[in-house]
């Protein structure tokens, strides 16, 4: 089954334009989700919109969005207030600037989504447009109206399509010096820099996420499988895993001379 698209419409790069899909890159389906049963009854827990101070019931045609101005004042805004200046999905992407890949951030990047043709038509624009920032060797930045928000796109070719890796807003990127200010300056002791050097240098490889492993997906995993079945869980074995991994950590503190 073919995926959906997110979004359709064009990407621009001046008088060059070509018919697009967009697609998210990442996905949580697979991880486990869990409900909220009444243990009583083994039912779902359903909740419902009541009234804050009287506690009751509220129609949903009776809610309406509000800031909190002050404390427990709040400023309500009625749906044609706010579609009023809802931006419009001009179904465009337009690259407006070039940039170089290292001058991004890190902090700005936010979600990323695959970008391919939409159909036949304008497929070699597409790919001309493609082959020309893999030779420019810069990222391409435009801006993209999801769900009546405006985002800042950074686009660059992956593999024989692109990524588009959404950034964030300046506003949303919180300020470094409020959490390392108060780091005070420490004098390392050289042995101690070529030992930690020493460490970090055995352990040096290639970047791999199939090396990545979700320990606690895969014990709930393992959990589930056990429930299901109606055997006991042996909780003796998980105890023992943890006490390894105690114990590990330990050993690398004393490599690191930290534990005498």
């Amino acid at each position: 089954m073919a995926a959906r698209a997110y979004w359709k419409g064009y990407l621009k790069l001046s008088l060059v334009s070509c018919p697009i899909s967009l697609f998210p890159a990442t996905s949580e389906r697979e991880k486990i989700n869990f409900h909220q049963i009444y243990r009583k009854t083994g039912h779902r827990i359903k909740y419902r919109k009541v009234d804050a101070e009287t506690e009751r019931d509220v129609d949903p045609d009776d809610i309406v969005k509000g800031y909190e101005a002050r404390k427990n004042e709040y400023v309500e805004l009625e749906p044609n207030e706010l579609d009023a200046i809802a931006l419009d999905s001009t179904r465009v992407i337009e690259i407006n600037e070039c940039v170089p890949a290292d001058e991004i951030d890190e902090l700005y990047l936010n979600q990323p989504y695959y970008i391919a043709p939409d159909g036949e038509v304008g497929a070699q624009a597409f790919a001309a447009i493609r082959k020309a920032m893999r030779k420019d060797g810069m990222v391409a930045l435009g801006k993209v109206v999801f769900t009546s928000r405006e985002h800042v796109i950074a686009l660059k070719p992956r593999g024989a399509g692109l990524v588009g890796i959404t950034l964030h807003y300046p506003y949303e990127v919180r300020d470094e010096k409020a959490y390392f200010d108060n780091i005070p300056d420490q004098k390392v002791p050289k042995d101690m820099l070529d030992l930690a050097c020493h460490i970090l240098e055995t352990k040096r490889g290639k970047f791999d996420p199939r090396k990545f492993e979700d320990n606690y997906e895969d014990a709930l995993k393992d959990l589930l499988r056990t429930k299901i079945k109606g055997e006991a869980i042996e909780r003796a074995q998980t105890m023992e895993q943890a006490h390894g991994a105690a114990h590990r950590f330990v050993r690398w503190l004393e490599e690191l001379e930290v534990v005498k």
